[in-house]
């Protein structure tokens, strides 16, 4: 039988108390942990193994364990608005971002959706990050490091309205409030056929970009948004949670055409994308 994984010193903590409440912490010899609920030494956490059931001086029950890249960008510090992981996690799958892929984004941030990204390109995909802010970059840059994932990212401080640096790349993201502006760039750096999405707050500025996009060489434009409802997980009362996690945006996705090809159906003859293909209308060999 193998030896248990163990937490040592340096590395980051999940603490899950019984309130459900989550408290990140370094593990550093000599420190403590102060909660409303008793202190937590780390000298008692170090050398334990994860999954393990520790107390406070209290006798308040935690659990210990290695934290989710999730629980990592939830506790990110930030000083701008975050794409949060019920988006991140399906501009992934709609994108097509995996190992390997090349993919811009714009802007920078925080550095939340930077992570997604470049945990999913490693290791041989490659992450170009731009923003005009160096704040927004030193920060990100921070976040990046703190989980191992500077390397994979490739930081311009740049506005995108000069264009970008690269060609042929398989997915461009622009988390700006004007990307009707920047459909040109954005289009002349991606690969014929690659993959175009952005995140928007208002209706109305996803208006705009669907105008812009229809007459750009863009197709095949979709529109979606994830609502996630979390339940509190007792068997004996399973119910929604009182709060749930609904609109932090609207997702717009196309694709790259051909130079000249500009696409724009009537909205008559645009299938509503949740209609799933009927038994065998779509299957591929």
């Amino acid at each position: 039988m193998s030896e248990p994984r163990r937490a040592r010193p340096g590395d980051i903590a999940l603490l899950v108390g019984r309130d459900r409440k989550r408290r990140l912490v370094r593990l550093e010899p000599g420190e403590t942990l102060q909660t409303h609920k008793g202190v937590v030494r780390h000298d008692d956490l170090i050398g334990l193994p994860w999954g393990s059931r520790v107390l406070t001086h209290m006798g308040f029950p935690f659990l210990l364990l290695r934290p989710s890249l999730n629980d990592r960008i939830l506790h990110l510090r930030r000083i701008s608005q975050i794409v949060y992981s019920k988006d991140a996690g399906y501009i992934l799958l709609k994108m097509s971002i995996g190992p390997g892929t090349r993919v811009i984004e714009a802007g920078t941030g925080s550095g939340a959706l930077t992570i997604v990204l470049a945990h999913a390109v490693r290791p041989d995909g490659r992450v170009y990050s731009y923003d005009v802010r160096p704040d927004m970059q030193r920060l990100a840059r921070k976040n990046l490091r703190s989980v191992g994932l500077e390397d994979v990212v490739e930081f311009k401080l740049r506005d995108v309205a000069e264009g970008f640096d690269e060609r042929d790349v398989d997915a461009l993201f622009l988390d700006l409030p004007n990307p009707w502006d920047y459909l040109h760039q954005a289009h002349t750096a991606l690969a014929n056929g690659g993959f175009f999405g952005s995140i928007l707050p208002t209706a109305n500025q996803v208006s705009r970009l669907l105008v812009a996009l229809e007459r750009a060489s863009f197709g095949h434009i979709e529109v979606e948004e994830i609502l996630l409802r979390p339940y509190k997980p007792v068997a004996e009362r399973l119910r929604p949670t009182d709060q749930m996690v609904a609109h932090t945006g609207f997702l717009v996705f196309a694709r790259a055409l051909v130079s000249g090809t500009a696409v724009a159906p009537s909205p008559d003859e645009t299938p509503a994308a949740t209609e799933p293909p009927e038994e065998g209308e779509d299957d591929v060999p």
